[in-house]
């Protein structure tokens, strides 16, 4: 399967370096880490090549986006992390595409102008072996094999995916397992702690997010003061971790998170020179720039910028705080119910599928999936999460978004896990009739 993987990989180098030096290249990817991490590794690998570029992060590229590009004098365009859910659009565009892509394909055939990288075409599942960032490492990496120095980048964008949980596999496994061989990243088992004092890390963890712990100064400074521990540092010694990792390990399971979700908690972690934080870490400050709408920020950083990364510190804060409120704010007036799922409404449409992600692992039970909903500009934005056990039992909220969106004249789809659409403003109460309707058929067969 890998051969075949690796064979359009290198078609697609062939496709890239067959243009002159002074082409239009563009670079089009989604706004979160993994998409910033795939869009970074075409970049570095382009101008390592000799291209110039112009590259864009997009929240999703349905209509205004592909709208724009289509419309602009580009002799390629290379999608990643996105596009195989678009490809009937993206296949109208005068210019030659390209899509790597980790998203359930809604075709495998293309037209000529376009070719499809879809992991999930070769046997790698989309939703756990591969993403955006590893796919696009793979065509760096056909493009010149001294690019293997971008797999720290590739195993950020896996990170960012969450497909770290359950422990990495398949095609990301492998990068990581040469990676380590090379000694271009290292591996050592460690808890989370994301800021420069113990307080702050505690305070601002909102993934995992530690019930009455993140986002209560209170609650915090008892806690500590409790065990000892000065809440300006974070030089802990092994017996004060052990302590931390105690209690919060207590909190998670006080809530019912799932096994895998808490043993994702003390787990294998990466690092590497090049990137200066632990991978989880980095995939949080990408992600946050990202959603917050500072993607300029987040692509320089993940280019490597070092002078911009206490802008992104500044910006990322700020992030965690407004997702905070939300959680705090969802605790303690509740979510609504439908018969198969809850949902909830949010004000920013980005920040809609972190919190229901964050919400789905840390506070509500396994029984039902969660959508969030947010309006604007006339349209409603759905995003939605599950988790490993409703997927097991027939969850598929890929195919749910994508039925009931197309139904009602709008565009959805995605992972069986997590997924999401865009539909009309008025069709809201239809549009979550007909999704109760299909996860119903899906969780009972």
């Amino acid at each position: 399967m890998t051969n075949n993987l690796e064979d359009i990989c290198k078609k697609a180098s062939e496709i890239i370096l067959s243009y002159s030096k002074y082409s239009n290249i563009r670079v089009v990817s989604h706004y979160d880490a993994d998409g910033i991490s795939a869009a970074a590794i075409i970049c570095k690998a382009l101008y390592h090549a000799g291209f110039n570029f112009h590259a864009t992060l997009m929240r999703n590229p349905f209509n205004e986006g592909l709208k724009r590009i289509s419309e602009e004098e580009n002799e390629l365009v290379i999608f990643t992390d996105m596009g195989s859910g678009q490809i009937e659009t993206i296949e109208k565009m005068k210019s030659q595409s390209i899509i790597i892509d980790h998203h359930q394909p809604i075709k495998n055939k293309t037209n000529d102008n376009v070719l499809q990288i879809n992991c999930n075409d070769f046997g790698i599942n989309g939703n756990y072996e591969a993403c955006g960032a590893t796919l696009s490492f793979s065509v760096a990496l056909s493009i010149d094999q001294e690019n293997f120095n971008l797999a720290s980048l590739a195993i950020v964008g896996a990170t960012g995916d969450k497909q770290y949980i359950g422990g990495f596999k398949g095609y990301n496994q492998k990068i990581i397992n040469e990676a380590i061989k090379q000694g271009i990243i290292r591996e050592k088992t460690a808890i989370k702690l994301s800021s420069e004092t113990i307080f702050d890390s505690l305070f601002y963890s909102i993934d995992p997010y530690y019930s009455g712990i993140s986002g209560d100064k209170t609650n915090i400074d008892n806690f500590l003061d409790n065990i000892g521990i000065d809440k300006k540092t974070n030089d802990l010694t092994d017996e004060n971790l052990k302590k931390i990792h105690s209690y919060l390990m207590l909190k998670l399971i006080q809530k019912g998170c799932e096994k895998n979700i808490l043993d994702t908690v003390i787990r294998s972690r990466y690092y590497s020179e090049n990137i200066g934080f632990e991978f989880e870490r980095y995939a949080d400050l990408l992600d946050a720039c990202g959603k917050s709408g500072n993607r300029g920020i987040a692509l320089s950083v993940a280019l490597g910028d070092k002078k911009i990364i206490s802008d992104a510190l500044n910006v990322e804060k700020e992030y965690k705080q407004k997702i905070l409120n939300e959680l705090i704010k969802l605790e303690k007036e509740g979510f609504k119910e439908k018969q198969s799922f809850r949902f909830f409404n949010s004000d920013d449409s980005s920040l809609g599928g972190v919190i229901g992600g964050i919400a789905t692992n840390f506070i509500l039970d396994i029984k039902k999936p969660l959508l969030s909903i947010a309006k604007k500009d006339g349209e409603i934005h759905i995003s939605c999460r599950g988790n490993q056990y409703l997927v097991s039992k027939g969850l598929d909220l890929g195919y749910a978004m994508k039925e009931a969106s197309t139904k009602l004249g709008g565009h959805g789809g995605g992972h069986a896990i997590a997924s999401g659409a865009t539909i009309a403003g008025e069709k809201e109460e239809e549009f979550l009739n007909l999704v109760d309707e299909i996860i119903s058929k899906q969780i009972k067969s």
